[in-house]
């Protein structure tokens, strides 16, 4: 661990002890005797805490740690924790004493090299570690005093140029090598007091980082930085880019407060006993710390075999996790995919389920044989419509191919004649396949006007039933009446005939009897009229479907009329682009002779050459000698030079966009020359 125990409080002197030992001794030696009494007993307790250290190393994972309901254990722990504080605080002390001593002595200006400002940046690192938090991270354990320092730079904006300079040296590693140059930049701004009260009044911030037992949360810390002030008359001259501050091992050398107490007892004669036994004492510790970091090499060893087994399983742990997210988002796809078919398939069972039903319900209801005949013609429609929609599907790939086509021809000119010849054998086809249209929606027509023809006749029929009704109902009304005829004519012969009593009784008798037969007659008559309602319900149910199938047969009569409407949009396109097709071939054959052209006066230009003025003194044609009357000029087309009666004229030539001087050869050349291209 490297928050160890170096002094025992009960340990350290009293004031009387020192004023005696002061009295005893003389003045150049005063101070140095307390230095070496208290170095001698630190080394003691430095060893004891190295080996109770490794002790509790070795015994990591074995024994439990005691619990928290133990007081003693509490206590202990703080006494210890008060103990360590006051030992660092004391170290500190004679670190920076040592140090202000020995710079007055040599001169205010110190380099890196100086072993007592090496140690005092020791003891102070010793100090700040002192109580700091363990941050665990997939490596393992992290314990770096640079993360309360970094703080500064937010609370104190003047740090933000040592934050920097720190963060761009590339040798620095490690957090620990950051905080250690940390330090030797704010020492040598002498502000490192300054910079440690700063963090010290923001308390809050630190227990984050530290125990609440920790040195630089309690007193001990601003006694610290008060000590620290005394620094600034110190003027350090430290160089960061030739050091290793990353590999540097902290520990404390107490050989310099040796060294002074040797030169202070060589004078005396009595002290050379006492500097013997420091002398062994000191070897035997030497001893026991080369024992120690020999130990200590070896954990490192095997942390570092550790932590790169931790980084192979690192990287194999996240090369699974990689393909484990693959695999999970492709069942993911799967899930979807398997999740959509569900619910397609689930819509499709619906639907036919439903249709089901409808169909169910429809053929539960008794149909007559009429009704079988309808349906019987409705499949032959729907047979009929399926083959018209199948025609359609093959018309609107015809389509789909006739545009592909198109596009073909667009990219490929040179292939037209081969595809134009194809075109027409398909418009051939489509003009047969328009006219079997033509003929099978004449025969939807006929088939429309033979239902037609069953709907009047079935309402004919309607008619006639509803007639019969009618006298049903008259039969009825009469029978009723008669009825009551009867039993009027029955009361007159009560009131009659009251007399004959026994003739009335069989008279009665056979009334009675006809009654009931009338009754029976008219409960038969009733019976007959609620069959006859019920087909004539049945009827205007198959007069409803008939006028469903006749408005089916409507729309499908507009879609026959959409399709012939498309029908000659697509004829119309078709001319279209034929004559497209034929302005294209007029302009290829167009361009081609303009290329020929083009060709035919590169041609012509590539034996001419443009002549210097210095080199033609005559006209080319008239040869006659050039002079300040008769000026030179050159001809645009052949780039020789003539005077101005023999280039007199002016043509429009390729490379110019206006008419240009031409000579009188080159005029008759180009003029015959557009004239073969115009026949």
């Amino acid at each position: 661990e490297e928050d160890f125990e170096i002094i025992d409080r009960k340990q350290i002197p009293d004031a009387a002890e020192l004023r005696n030992e002061e009295k005893a001794k003389p003045e150049e030696a005063r101070w140095s005797a307390p230095i070496l009494s208290l170095a001698r007993k630190a080394s003691e307790n430095l060893a004891l805490s190295y080996g109770s250290a490794l002790k509790s190393a070795s015994l990591v994972g074995l024994v439990s740690k005691p619990g928290s309901s133990d007081s003693p254990a509490k206590t202990s722990t703080r006494c210890h924790a008060m103990e360590e504080r006051a030992n660092l605080m004391n170290m500190m002390k004679l670190s920076i004493k040592t140090l202000i001593q020995s710079a007055l002595s040599l001169g205010r200006t110190l380099d890196s090299d100086f072993p007592p400002l090496q140690q005092f940046f020791v003891v102070l690192e010793h100090c700040l570690k002192h109580g700091l938090k363990v941050k665990k991270t997939f490596i393992g354990q992290n314990k770096s005093f640079f993360g309360p320092l970094e703080l500064v730079e937010k609370l104190c904006p003047e740090a933000s140029d040592i934050a920097t300079s720190v963060k761009n040296l590339p040798e620095l590693k490690t957090a620990v090598g950051r905080g250690r140059a940390w330090l030797y930049l704010a020492l040598m701004q002498k502000k490192l007091a300054d910079y440690l009260k700063v963090l010290l009044d923001h308390k809050h911030l630190l227990s984050e980082f530290y125990e609440p037992d920790a040195l630089m949360m309690e007193e001990e810390g601003a006694v610290i930085v008060g000590l620290l002030v005394g620094l600034n008359v110190i003027d350090a001259n430290l160089c960061l880019k030739g050091e290793d501050l990353d590999s540097q091992v902290g520990v404390i050398d107490f050989s310099l407060y040796l060294k002074e107490t040797q030169d202070s007892d060589g004078k005396q004669d009595g002290g050379i006993t006492a500097v013997l036994d420091q002398k062994h004492y000191v070897e035997e510790l030497n001893r026991h710390l080369s024992c120690t970091v020999a130990d200590l090499q070896n954990k490192i060893d095997c942390l570092e075999k550790t932590n790169s087994k931790l980084q192979e399983e690192l990287a194999a742990a996240t090369d699974r996790i990689g393909s484990l997210q693959e695999e999970q988002q492709q069942l993911k796809q799967q899930n979807e995919l398997i999740r959509e078919r569900s619910e397609k398939s689930v819509e499709v069972t619906k639907e036919d389920t439903k249709v089901e039903l409808d169909t169910y319900k429809q053929s539960r209801q008794g149909l007559d044989e009429m009704y079988s005949d309808v349906w019987k013609q409705l499949k032959e429609e729907k047979k009929i419509r399926l083959e018209l929609e199948k025609e359609l599907e093959l018309q609107i790939g015809m389509k789909t191919e006739m545009e592909i086509a198109m596009k073909l021809l667009e990219k490929d000119t040179h292939e037209k004649q081969d595809t134009l010849v194809a075109l027409r054998q398909q418009l051939e086809e489509v003009k047969a396949i328009n006219l079997q249209m033509f003929h099978k929606s004449q025969n939807a027509e006929c088939s429309l006007q033979q239902k037609t023809e069953a709907i009047s006749s079935f309402e004919g029929k309607t008619n006639e039933m509803m007639s019969s009704m009618k006298q049903m109902e008259e039969r009825l009304q009469q029978a009723e009446k008669a009825r009551q005829a009867a039993e009027e004519r029955c009361n007159k012969m009560k009131q009659e005939l009251a007399g004959r009593l026994d003739s009335c009784r069989q008279q009665m008798a056979q009334l009675d009897s006809k009654c009931s037969t009338l009754e029976k007659e008219l409960k038969s008559e009733k019976e007959q009229r609620q069959t006859l309602q019920k087909e004539l319900h049945q009827e205007k149910d198959a007069t409803a479907l008939l006028k469903t199938e006749l408005q089916q047969m409507e729309g499908l009569k507009k879609e026959l009329r959409k399709l012939q409407d498309e029908k000659q949009e697509l004829k119309k396109v078709r001319e279209e682009q034929e004559q497209a097709l034929q302005e294209m071939g007029l302009h290829l054959s167009q361009s081609k002779l303009k290329m020929e052209d083009i060709k035919e006066v590169n041609k012509a230009l590539k034996g001419h050459t443009w002549l210097k003025d210095d080199e033609a003194t005559h006209c080319k044609q008239c040869r006659k000698e050039f002079s300040i009357s008769r000026r030179k000029h050159h001809c645009r087309n052949c780039g020789d030079i003539f005077c101005s009666t023999c280039s007199s004229n002016e043509l429009a030539l390729p490379s110019y966009p206006k008419p240009v001087r031409v000579c009188d050869n080159c005029h008759t050349l180009l003029l015959q020359q557009c004239s073969s291209n115009s026949s």
